[in-house]
Order: C-alpha cells, then sequence, then structure tokens
C-alpha cells in the first residue's frame, strides 16, 4: 500500500533522515586499508545505541535471505554490489567498498548507501561511482509532485545508458515509512511519462547500483550477498527523498 506523509510527518523523518546520513559519513571516514568489515559494522552499532536508535536490518528476514540478516550494515567489497553480509574480511588497496545503512529513530526510518575506493583508486571505479551518483541526482531532480513514477526511473536509466551500462531491474529503490522496504518500488530504468504520479508526500528510497560489464547477478550461499556474474565491479549510492510541493526533500543528504 503506497502511503502519503504530511508535512509535519515529514519534519518527524529528518530526524532519522540526520542519523543515518551521520553514519554513512562516519563509515565512509572509517573505511581505510587495514580495516576489517566488523569494524565498520560494530561502529555502526555503537552509533546506533548511542543515539536510540533501531536497526532495521538486523531482525530482517525477507524470502530471498538464508537466514535473518544478523548485522545492521551492509558492505559490498568489489564485484559484490547489494545487501553484502559483513563478515571477517580486511580492506585492501584499491577495494571498491558500498555501504547501505538504515535507522529507524522514533518510529521514522531512513535509508542511504555510498561507495568509496579504499586507498588507490582504479579510474574505471571512480567513473563508476560518478556516474552512479549523476543517475542518483537525475532521479532525485525527476521526483516533483505532478511527474510520474518512470520519469525518476527512467532519469536515472538515461544516465547509465548514455555511458554505456546495462541496468538490472531485480532491484531498485522503494518506499521508505514506517517500515524500510514499502510501495512503491522505484526501478532504475522505465518509460518516462509512465506509471504512478507523483504527490506530495510520497517518500522514496532512490537507489541505482550499477555494474562495469553487465547486468546480471549471482547470490552468495549466504542468500543476501548480490554479485556480478562476470565478476566486474560494482558501485551502489542511495538517498531517502520526500516528495513536496516544490522541491524534493533529500532527508539523508550529507553535510
Amino acid at each position: 500500500m503506497i502511503e502519503l506523509r504530511t508535512p509535519t510527518q515529514i519534519e518527524q523523518m529528518r530526524p532519522a533522515g540526520r542519523f543515518v546520513a551521520s553514519v554513512i559519513g562516519a563509515l565512509a571516514e572509517k573505511a581505510d586499508v587495514g580495516v576489517n568489515l566488523l569494524e565498520l559494522d560494530e561502529l555502526a552499532h555503537r552509533m546506533i545505541k548511542d543515539a536510540g536508535a533501531e536497526s532495521c536490518y538486523i531482525d530482517y528476514h525477507p524470502s530471498f535471505g538464508a537466514m535473518p540478516f544478523g548485522k545492521v550494515l551492509c558492505t559490498s567489497v568489489n564485484d559484490a554490489v547489494l545487501h553484502g553480509l559483513p563478515f571477517d574480511y580486511t580492506l585492501q588497496d584499491g577495494d571498491l567498498l558500498s555501504v547501505d545503512f538504515a535507522a529507524s529513530v522514533d518510529g521514522w526510518v531512513s535509508d542511504s548507501a555510498l561507495s568509496v575506493v579504499v586507498g588507490t583508486p582504479r579510474p574505471e571505479d571512480v567513473r563508476l561511482i560518478e556516474i552512479t551518483q549523476r543517475a542518483l541526482d537525475a532521479g532525485i531532480n525527476a521526483a516533483r509532485s505532478g511527474n510520474r513514477l518512470g520519469d525518476i526511473s527512467n532519469a536515472i536509466g538515461s544516465v547509465a545508458r548514455a555511458e554505456g551500462l546495462k541496468v538490472n531491474l531485480q532491484f531498485g529503490g522503494h518506499g521508505v515509512g514506517r517500515t524500510m522496504h514499502g510501495d512503491p518500488h522505484v526501478a532504475n530504468d522505465g518509460q518516462p511519462g509512465r506509471g504512478l504520479k507523483l504527490r506530495p508526500g510520497l517518500v522514496i528510497a532512490i537507489e541505482p547500483w550499477f555494474l562495469h560489464t553487465t547486468d546480471e547477478i549471482r547470490f552468495d550461499p549466504d542468500g543476501w550477498t548480490i554479485r556480478s556474474a562476470d565478476g566486474s565491479r560494482g558501485a551502489h549510492v542511495e538517498h531517502t527523498v520526500a516528495i513536496t510541493d516544490g522541491d524534493p526533500i533529500v532527508l539523508t543528504a550529507r553535510s
């Protein structure tokens, strides 16, 4: 069911957005050569506890997961691009790391993701992250009252296709509110002028993710970590966005 939030409720969602943005920022600063993925998860865990927030991940168990997620953070490295389950892995020079984090503050959820290169960057990884960020920016710019859901999807996909990237439509953005994942699904490509008409009060996570050379994926045995089918690297960025009568509000904007 698609729910619209009042202006008062959108204001009530701001603390969750600020908190999620602060955690994503802290993780990006912490990520470095020699840092273990479990250290990043522990940092997010401490920040949740200190803020009196609640994790959206730790008990999450959709049909595709082999078990409850059990961690508070997604860490996807190199050819892993989504839902990476943190494990005992120490970041190496040149790793492409994506972190995805969602939490609830006072009953309202925000969700955000960021990709960074650890240590010495590969030019092709920097370019992939830049394209993915431009696609997110384009999607946010299209998230305006009176537009259609397909306008957001097309804005994202157009950036990718112009750069020669293929777009996977199995996973994308989603509604956000009292829970992490709700309606509508926000695909990362689509037809402009099609789909749900956007109205003030709709709050969605917009999250483009692309792989260097494919749009095909495979799952790790844990049922969570999603990797490229051909071993190529991926990038993933995400913001929680509220549609208003004017400009969209990026609730998870980082300072």
